[in-house]
């Protein structure tokens, strides 16, 4: 399931160029081969050679002209768009209470949906793998459709990992560190499979979906269990030269302080993350008073000064970090999305004005600090989408074998 072993410098320059095209069908939803070669720069020669493979390997199709629209322009030219039916593509994120599947065709647009209940905790690979088959198939049964039918699965799940590889360094959902999920997966599924961090797989779709579509540099936050960011510049997502940066959670914000789920301390996680929370909200009080957020909250609302101080503490934590993210990125907009932000205390104006005191001072707007309520369902939307991706560029290579 590993990505393809890399091309010669022009074949690259080739595939490069059918993806460029590809791309740019799938960006406008439909588009005439003169516009296409008018926005990417590629001769319109090339263009036409190009869209013709991709209409002989079935992954577009020509869209009939609108007579009425194009009467005065003379003879109507003929769109071409992504065929949706090319392929069915599986996101899934994985949380601790549940792995939520969305099931797409090529174009993006939603077939199945579904949610599989998940035990919280940790478990082995081959157990966590056990239980994504299963999701998998609980999906394609409700579709009613095979799996074998599936042509990519994209896997969003939080911790420290290798995309190109597969490969989970560490992570909340497993009770081992340094595992090839991808060679687990293999055992099962044939069709390939794409992990990545679920904060990554929320900034992309955020970047094609939400409120980064119109924005080429911003970062994701990500507030549930624990704390993800998800980075985008130049509208690529950045993950750093082992594939495992971004990781906002495990930025040290207090020396040999609270003990983080990753094992070390002082993470900005080991304050902010729902774990975090209850764990300093029940042994504050020396019983297992809060069993979830909702609990430590309704305790807040009722006056609870304690549970009022832990909050208060881990939003000036929150700002803390956002303030280094403004320092460091300079990005244009923050969105802060995950479960945590319902409640309200992390994204308040206090938070955010504490932010602002921390960032330097420059004589220019700083970046826009917008809350979005994303569900599980947004997420594997994120997952599903790295996965058309990189099913796009497998089949495109594909393409150019065959005409090689």
């Amino acid at each position: 399931m590993a990505k393809s072993a890399r091309l010669s410098h022009s074949d690259e320059l080739r595939e490069s160029s059918r993806l460029q095209v590809f791309d740019t069908i799938r960006a406008a939803g439909q588009i005439a081969r003169i516009d296409i070669a008018r926005i990417t720069r590629i001769s319109p020669a090339t263009v036409t050679a190009i869209t013709a493979e991709l209409l002989s390997a079935g992954l577009i199709e020509e869209v009939s002209p609108d007579l009425a629209r194009d009467a005065k322009r003379g003879r109507p030219r003929v769109a071409l768009r992504v065929r949706g039916s090319a392929h069915r593509i599986a996101g899934l994120k994985l949380s601790h209470h549940a792995i939520t599947t969305l099931i797409t065709d090529f174009e993006g647009t939603e077939l199945v949906s579904h949610e599989m209940p998940l035990r919280g905790g940790q478990m082995s690979p081959d157990a966590l793998c056990e239980k994504i088959v299963a999701a998998l198939d609980q999906s394609c049964a409700k579709g009613g459709f095979a799996r074998d039918q599936i042509s990519g699965v994209g896997i969003g799940m939080a911790g420290v990992m290798d995309a190109e590889r597969n490969f989970i360094y560490w992570s909340s959902s497993l009770n081992v560190r340094n595992i090839d999920l991808g060679s687990h997966l293999s055992r099962s599924l044939t069709m390939p499979v794409f992990i990545d961090n679920d904060a990554n797989l929320v900034a992309k779709a955020e970047h094609l979906f939400g409120e980064g579509d119109t924005r080429s540099n911003f970062v994701v936050v990500t507030v549930e269990h624990g704390v993800g960011m998800g980075i985008v510049i130049d509208n690529q997502i950045y993950r750093g030269a082992r594939g495992c940066g971004a990781e906002f959670g495990h930025i040290k914000v207090q020396l040999e302080g609270a003990l983080c789920q990753c094992g070390q301390r002082g993470c900005l996680e080991a304050y902010v993350g729902d774990y975090a929370l209850l764990r300093e909200a029940n042994i504050t009080s020396g019983v297992e008073r809060h069993k979830d957020l909702a609990s430590l909250y309704a305790a807040v609302a009722d006056g609870d000064t304690m549970a009022q101080s832990i909050l208060d503490r881990a939003g000036r934590m929150f700002a803390m970090g956002l303030a280094n993210i403004v320092n460091i990125f300079d990005p244009q907009m923050i969105v802060l999305a995950g479960a945590q932000l319902a409640f309200g205390y992390l994204s308040s104006d206090k938070v955010v004005e504490e932010m602002r005191r921390w960032v330097v001072q420059v004589d220019g707007p700083l970046p826009e600090v917008r809350v979005h309520g994303w569900g599980n369902q947004m997420w594997a939307k994120g997952a599903a989408a790295y996965a058309i991706e990189e099913v796009s560029a497998l089949t495109i290579r594909e393409v150019a074998s065959h005409v090689s």
